[in-house]
């Protein structure tokens, strides 16, 4: 599967690289060489490729800007909300228009939710435990409402998830009642800064954009938009490196390993975006099985990884360590806590316990890695070295982002462990340890260790009801302290961005939620 991905996107990026102008006076699109989604219906997924589609074709009631995010109106202009945090009303801006040229109305942004609600995918996971489908009404023409079943603070923070989808289109494609699910994977039905061109998309190969002219941003403040983009993803960690310094992309992924900052920085034509983000990196243990079961077989593993080592040689310092599931400059975090150490000889005592505990540590253990990631190879590889030293056998297993997510569902097909980031989908502790933590959303990839502890339970439900900030931090403060007490994952760093690219690409813009991905903001120097 993975040398079939390669070999297609080899040939996709051949086409784009080898397509001759049209006239001299036509801009040669942007390349971009980051990854693609498995599926570009927006209510279907939650990951980083998403949140490309998301921003680009897709427009939200609100929107993340800048770094540090701001929270910014978008499709909507202003909200209000009852004083027992409940009803929430928003006002939409007139004029806005989805891609076929109708105007986007409030019971357009009812039905999108609905839609989300109902389909109960990725997304939905930060409504589902306070808000329904029937509660979504649009009580004027641009109007929207909405009535929580409890108070739920992260509510506005996690707003920027939902896209708008043009209902219009989407009704035309149903099948078997599936909200048009099966078309709109591969097809595009909102609003956004850029239209996807469904004749040449191929599933996590090959995506062409064309700016939308009539965007509600309207496009004064880039005088030079770009006209056209071609996403092809590259696979292999080299290659895309290769073809950045070659010319035949303009921007790599945004985990560029950092041994190739300076080759990039060194070629005349290329640099390096180097960005503060809210990015954590953390092995996952799934907790439901033997022997991660076991609280003294979790620590072992977790003081036999060289945090040192890995941060500050194999990422040459470009990380910053992180203590906790959530990243170093969020708040609700406890300013003392305290990280795991590298010691093999406290891992040792640890497995010692496990093992008079009648934990069998003998069987190996198997971590899954993204093969098109190179840190988690690296990370795993160095991983498996230590972990010989006292006496257990990792084995590597190569995987996918979908394959390893896919598997994610249920706690007997999660792998044993893998390797993976958690990214800014919305700045509040709710996306962290709230949605990683809380056993309520076992069966979603980010709460995919399967850890269960009833306090830690009750606090972050506390934490994310409560209208009081200075009481969701205490409350979320104290859930890290146990959360980390009981090392249900191993958490190693906080990201700072890097992304290679072109140095024909003006104007671009980092934010921690889309990793810099909105070509909106951008222009090219042929």
């Amino acid at each position: 599967m993975i040398n079939r991905l390669l070999r297609a996107s080899a040939i996709a990026l051949s086409l784009v690289v080898a397509a001759p102008l049209a006239a001299s006076a036509q801009q040669r699109p942007l390349v971009w060489g980051d990854t693609l989604p498995a599926t570009l219906d927006p209510h279907a997924i939650f990951d980083v490729p998403s949140q490309f589609i998301l921003l680009n074709v897709y427009d939200g009631l609100y929107r993340y800007q800048s770094n540090p995010p701001q929270l910014e109106p978008w499709l909507a202009t202003s909200h209000t909300v009852s004083a027992d945090g409940l009803t929430w009303d928003f006002t939409l801006r007139s004029g806005a228009r989805f891609h076929d040229g109708s105007e986007i109305t409030a019971e357009d942004v009812a039905y999108s939710f609905r839609r989300l609600l109902t389909l109960r995918r990725a997304p939905a996971a930060a409504f589902t435990p306070v808000l329904t489908a029937e509660n979504v009404t649009a009580p004027a023409a641009h109007t929207v409402r909405f009535v929580l079943s409890t108070p739920y603070a992260p509510f506005l923070s996690a707003m920027p998830l939902v896209a708008i989808v043009n209902p219009r289109v989407l009704s035309q494609h149903v099948e078997n009642d599936d909200w048009g699910n099966a078309w709109l994977a591969a097809h595009d039905a909102g609003s956004g800064a850029y239209r996807l061109n469904p004749e040449t998309y191929q599933a996590r190969v090959a995506m062409d954009l064309e700016r939308f002219p009539e965007h509600f941003m309207g496009w004064a403040g880039n005088a030079h938009p770009i006209a056209s983009v071609r996403s092809r993803p590259v696979m292999e960690t080299s290659t895309r490196v290769l073809a950045l310094l070659r010319g035949d992309i303009d921007a790599t992924d945004s985990y560029l390993p950092p041994d190739q900052v300076e080759r990039v920085e060194r070629n005349p034509r290329t640099r390096v975006a180097r960005d503060e983000s809210m990015r954590v990196f953390v092995i996952r243990m799934n907790n439901s099985r033997a022997p991660f079961d076991n609280k003294d077989a979790r620590l072992c593993l977790a003081h036999a990884f060289n945090y040192e080592g890995f941060n500050n040689v194999i990422l040459r310092g470009f990380v910053l360590r992180n203590a906790g599931p959530n990243p170093n400059n969020l708040w609700g975090n406890p300013p003392d806590l305290a990280p795991y150490s590298f010691d093999l000889a406290k891992a040792k005592e640890h497995c010692d316990l496990a093992r008079a505990a009648g934990v069998d540590l003998s069987r190996p253990l198997e971590i899954h890695v993204q093969n098109e990631l190179e840190q988690t190879v690296q990370a795993a590889q160095m991983y498996q070295a230590d972990l010989r030293r006292v006496g257990i056998t990792l084995r590597i297993v190569p995987n996918t982002w979908p394959g390893i997510t896919g598997a994610t569902g249920s706690a007997a097909t999660t792998p044993d462990m893998w390797i993976h980031w958690v990214s800014t989908y919305f700045v509040d502790p709710e996306n962290w340890i709230g949605q990683m933590y809380d056993s309520q959303f076992q069966g979603t990839w980010k709460a995919s260790s399967w850890y269960t502890n009833p306090e830690v339970d009750r606090l972050l439900r506390a934490a994310r009801t409560s209208l009081d900030q200075a009481e969701r931090a205490r409350l979320y403060s104290e859930a890290t302290r146990i959360v980390v007490a009981d090392s249900p994952d191993i958490w190693v760093y906080n990201t700072v961005n890097l992304r290679g690219l072109s140095r024909r690409v003006q104007g671009y813009s980092f934010s921690p939620v889309g990793s810099g991905g909105e070509m909106r903001l951008m222009s090219l120097e042929n």
